[in-house]
């Protein structure tokens, strides 16, 4: 009797995980065929345990190259939160303060910025023009001459008074680091990131963009040019890999969350202060839009009272969800621009906060 009831709850507990594994499985494919995803790796962490790592589709279509839990993705923007941990991981060894001007950081600054602080920088309030055009190209393909011709702007607004997201912030967060650590961007962010949380593949790669060859990595596509897909031309300068310049894999994403949790990369006091929404002058927090409504240093935010989120997204193609009161994140990396997977990255997360 006994063995038989082993054997049944053996079976049952089997039955539930390649019924739930069938369950995300199935939602991804759905979700890549209605958004016409061409390639996307997912991995999901629960309880600060990764419980799933798959790949779907193709890293290459000419050459027929499926994805691998191995390929490596650009990861755009989400690069921003590796420069944000940073930052903290200045301020917890006491060489940097985030409410201290730029200007004590960094020299030949324009009047007008020599009063914004870190942290109005690193949480886009700071009212610094943008050193992309509205296209989202270099105002000049030389890193030197654009940066000299955004300091001959106007700011946009005084610094508290909005929220505008710009890449020239992250740009000058790159230089505070470099400047207060001694070394370059890449070889900080290695050191006491890549190599805590053991994100090999994206240590071996480094800091890289459209130009440089990377073994074993996706390539990029979209529909943006009269809705038919075509290869994606995005060439990212070597002043703005702090705001866009990493490329990995989900598995080690989600590698790196669960190190940012467990205090490996930070304390838990400036996780703490990492995860604050800024507010603006009015004492109002603001963020990217109604959904994501608040915005700390390098992460977006969904503030609700049930089921709150801290997450990033980079390229409109890739996007991760920390849901710390259900202890569950979700990381979808895509190849395809424009397959903007915050917008259904909860119907994953859902199939696990609601299985009881």
């Amino acid at each position: 009797m006994k063995k038989t009831l082993l054997l049944i709850t053996f079976f049952a507990i089997n039955n539930f995980a390649y019924s739930q594994k069938d369950k995300v499985d199935f939602a991804i494919k759905n979700l890549m065929e209605k958004n016409k995803i061409v390639g996307l790796q997912l991995s999901v962490i629960k309880n600060n345990q990764i419980v799933k790592t798959s790949s779907y589709g193709f890293s290459n279509i000419q050459d027929n190259i499926k994805v691998d839990n191995q390929t490596l993705f650009p990861i755009n923007s989400i690069t921003k939160v590796f420069t944000g941990v940073a930052i903290m991981q200045l301020v917890e060894s006491g060489k940097l303060n985030l409410e201290e001007p730029i200007s004590k950081y960094l020299d030949s600054l324009p009047k007008t910025w020599q009063n914004i602080t870190i942290k109005q920088i690193a949480t886009h309030i700071s009212g610094i023009p943008d050193v992309l055009d509205n296209d989202g190209n270099l105002i000049t393909e030389n890193d030197e001459i654009s940066l000299k011709k955004i300091k001959e702007l106007p700011v946009d607004f005084n610094a508290g008074e909005e929220f505008r997201y710009n890449q020239t912030n992250y740009l000058l967060l790159g230089k505070v680091i470099e400047k207060i650590s001694g070394k370059s961007f890449e070889k900080f962010i290695s050191e006491n990131q890549f190599e805590r949380a053991e994100m090999k593949n994206s240590a071996k790669t480094g800091l890289v963009d459209f130009f440089d060859i990377v073994k074993h990595s996706v390539r990029g596509y979209s529909y943006f040019r009269n809705g038919k897909l075509t290869n994606v031309y995005e060439p990212i300068p070597i002043s703005l890999r702090p705001a866009g310049g990493i490329s990995s894999t989900a598995t080690e994403i989600a590698k790196w969350i669960i190190a940012l949790q467990n205090h490996k990369l930070i304390n838990e006091q400036n996780l703490k202060a990492l995860w604050t929404p800024t507010t603006l002058n009015n004492g109002k927090t603001i963020g990217m839009n109604n959904f994501l409504n608040g915005y700390s240093i390098g992460f977006n935010m969904v503030l609700r009272d049930e089921k709150p989120i801290v997450g990033s997204m980079g390229g409109v193609r890739s996007a991760f969800f920390i849901y710390p009161k259900n202890n569950i994140s979700i990381v979808i990396l895509t190849n395809l621009q424009g397959s903007h997977p915050e917008n259904f990255i909860e119907e994953i997360a859902n199939l696990y906060i609601n299985d009881k």
